[in-house]
């Protein structure tokens, strides 16, 4: 949804009104008490979780440093559906699949194909921000690939939900959430929108290229000057945002991502452990037995990057400067080389259409009636 979005309630309206008396933190009342529940939590009605004593806290903090109205953000809090599922996804185990099982989700025909497309439909403004912003075309449709499928699948939870279930209900990352609350709140004032009708992941990530609210404040651009930053819906404003965000993060044109690398003995393995911090040089990595498969221009920083390729088998990498950047954006080595991968392909297939992988066969069943083959409807059930 644009953030252009017309304005559906009051509180982006009214929140730099002139403000009434903050309501006091604990202005749970007798009629309306915070109920604890298992592990300390507060109930979570819809009535009661606008008084909780630390959203009330967090309200009057709203309202002493950035000039927000107290009744305002009460009434939005009162809006809220506090979202237990979240919570659930949150203390999943987290689980951890070799490089192998992993890039199949990413590098398929399916996202070359519509990778291709992409590009195509956007040429323009993609050489246009490539050179405004130095960063190759190619890593910007791929992100755009692997975060949301190019927008398909941005997520369906309310923003403003997520943020504020995370924020009071997952005291492990409160800080972090609240933080990431108060700049959405931010956010939809500067832009003139309802909080309530921005949707994303379960984690509070918004748009095509899923920005943090605290990302978005730091790196969405306004790249046709309409006076908004558009990450949903303006594909100038996406492709500016995400060629912002590689720029900050370091990124050199025409550098390159990856080399293989030849590793001996055993004393590369605490460059394992510390796979996201440029902290060496190339000729410095041969002191733990690491050495760059060819040559290299220069002596750029590197880290070593395992990928288990195949079962039982690990192949290395040295990993540049701008792979490093794809790293700020998800902190995984899995997902910067299948975002590397995913790009190259792209590109191969954009400069050569005969690379371009054949769509797919239409599925089709044998009618029990006839015998006739037909297409099967398929219903697709996905949420993020």
């Amino acid at each position: 949804m644009p953030l252009r979005t017309t304005l559906l309630s009051l509180v982006a309206l009214s929140c730099l009104a002139a403000d009434p008396p903050a309501l006091p933190l604990s202005a749970a009342n007798a009629e309306n008490p915070v109920r604890p529940l298992l592990g300390g939590q507060a109930t979570t009605d819809v009535a009661n979780f606008a008084y909780r004593p630390d959203v009330q806290a967090f309200i009057n903090e709203m309202v002493q440093k950035y000039g927000f109205n107290a009744q305002s953000l009460t009434d939005l809090f009162t809006q809220v559906q506090f979202k237990p599922n979240i919570l659930t996804i949150f203390d999943r185990p987290s689980t951890s699949r070799p490089y192998y099982q992993f890039r199949p989700d990413f590098v398929n025909n399916t996202r070359i194909r519509l990778g291709v497309a992409f590009w195509q439909d956007h040429a323009g403004l993609l050489q246009a921000v490539s050179e405004k912003y130095g960063i190759e075309p190619e890593y910007l449709v791929s992100i755009l690939g692997v975060e949301t499928l190019w927008g398909r699948n941005t997520g369906s939870f309310r923003v403003m939900d997520a943020l504020a279930t995370t924020a009071f209900g997952y005291p492990r990352r409160a800080d972090f959430f609240r933080t990431e609350l108060r700049e959405f709140l931010l956010l939809t004032r500067e832009e003139g929108v309802d909080p309530f009708s921005f949707r994303g992941s379960y984690a509070g990530a918004m748009g095509m290229p899923q920005f943090m609210p605290s990302s978005f404040h730091k790196f969405a651009q306004d790249w046709d000057g309409d006076g908004h930053h558009d990450i949903h819906g303006n594909v100038g404003d996406i492709l500016a945002s995400v060629a912002n965000y590689f720029r900050a993060h370091g990124w050199v044109k025409g550098q390159g991502l990856v080399v293989p690398a030849n590793v001996e003995g055993e004393a590369y393995s605490p460059l394992v452990e510390d796979k996201f911090n440029l902290h060496y040089k190339v000729s410095e990595l041969t002191a733990f037995g690491v050495v760059p498969a060819r040559r290299l221009e220069g002596d750029p920083l590197a880290v070593l990057v395992p990928l288990e390729s195949e079962p039982g088998m690990t192949r290395y990498w040295l990993g540049l400067g701008n792979f490093y950047a794809i790293t700020r954006y998800n902190r995984s080595t899995l997902y910067a080389m299948a975002t590397h991968e995913l790009a190259q392909a792209i590109k191969a297939a954009w400069l050569d259409p005969s690379l371009l992988p054949p769509p797919p066969k239409p599925v089709t069943k044998k009618s029990k009636a006839k015998g006739k083959a037909r297409p099967a409807i398929r219903k697709s059930h996905k949420k993020r």
